[in-house]
């Protein structure tokens, strides 16, 4: 009798980490052509569709670098935390707090109008920064598990926003949930002219790299992958893990508020109940599916953005439900967990004697 065991690789293939997400990606479409084939649809024009109409124009194009740049920044978050193995789930409420953050800042006008534009970033980015450092005080005083407390805080910022926009910040001319609109000077910069490729795609593209770097050539960066790697052995070198885990929060929480900034800043120019259609969450699928690598975040974001965008055009043509695009970004957080199994085992064939 034959049976399949895992056993654990002393060394891993660095094309493996080229190759499974790839693998990851064909599995998952192969997966869900199912659901295509179950909702009356051709698997080869759907895909095809889903994949091809984002990229088949400059406007598809850029629309689809916009919507990619909430998902850099958030994922970019999941990848710094998820590092030194802080479990933060709470992107969606750090994007928030960093939109609510620009949305005062940029409505100042107190405040000079060269000011506006650094303002809403730093101010977004430490809102962020700080919310993320909720769930991480309370693991390293408390040993309360931060997975809990980072989602459910997702909640209380959104219903608090929501208290927000239907008082205190609602349009007393519509009527409707939404703040106040940011100031004209506040709004970012248009990278191409009659596009809405704005300064926050930019800054997205830019920050990748510049975590990439942080984190394998500066000092917090080693600290970070030591306490994610091995906190007893970290802490016997010398770093404080408590430490470690809050400037981890810290910076985490901070890129999932940029993302909310570049919403308000360069798209919205308010806060409003659907500014992110659960950005934060896409953010861990896509941390996952970059392998944790900060660079790339960037071609999984895009993958993502495509078919966010794709599904819609998707819809028109087919018919097929617009949700295939949520079952694609589900199945793949699967199939990218059981792809990176095989970087630390693999599999044997044992033969079993009878008798």
């Amino acid at each position: 009798m034959i049976r399949l065991r895992l056993e654990q690789r002393a060394t891993t293939p660095a094309w493996f980490y080229v190759v499974l997400p790839v693998a990851a990606i064909l599995a998952t479409l192969v997966l869900c052509a199912g659901l295509v084939v179950l909702a009356g649809g051709d698997v080869l024009e759907a895909y095809g569709t889903l994949f091809l109409s984002p990229v088949a124009s400059r406007f598809a194009l850029v629309e689809t670098a916009v919507k990619a740049a909430p998902l850099i920044f958030t994922g970019l978050a999941v990848a710094i935390a998820f590092r030194a193995k802080f479990w933060n789930i709470g992107g969606e409420g750090q994007l928030l707090m960093g939109a609510m953050a620009a949305a005062f800042i940029g409505g100042r006008t107190s405040l000079p109008e060269a000011s506006l534009i650094p303002l809403m970033i730093l101010a977004g980015a430490l809102a962020g920064g700080l919310w993320a450092m909720v769930p991480a005080l309370l693991r390293t005083r408390y040993r309360v598990d931060e997975v809990v407390v980072s989602l459910l805080l997702n909640f209380i910022v959104f219903y608090g926003m929501m208290a927000l926009l239907d008082g205190v910040w609602k349009d007393p001319l519509s009527g409707y949930p939404d703040s106040p609109d940011i100031r004209e000077e506040a709004g970012f910069p248009i990278l191409v002219p009659r596009t809405r490729l704005h300064l926050g795609v930019g800054l997205a593209l830019l920050a990748a790299p510049l975590v990439f770097v942080l984190m394998r050539k500066t000092v917090l960066g080693f600290a970070i992958r030591a306490v994610g790697e091995n906190a007893q052995a970290a802490a016997y070198a010398g770093f404080s893990t408590a430490r470690v885990t809050m400037a981890t929060a810290l910076l985490s929480g901070a890129m999932a508020g940029l993302a909310g900034v570049g919403e308000v800043g360069g798209l919205h120019y308010q806060v409003m109940a659907g500014i992110s259609p659960g950005y934060g969450y896409t953010g861990i699928v896509i941390a996952m599916l970059a392998g944790l690598n900060p660079l790339g975040v960037v071609p999984a974001a895009f993958f993502f953005a495509i078919v966010i965008t794709g599904a819609e055009a998707m819809s028109r043509a087919t018919g097929i439900p617009v949700y295939l695009s949520d079952v694609i970004q589900g199945t793949a957080l699967i199939t990218m967990l059981i792809a990176l199994l095989f970087t630390r085992y693999r599999l044997r064939l044992k033969g079993v004697a009878h008798g």
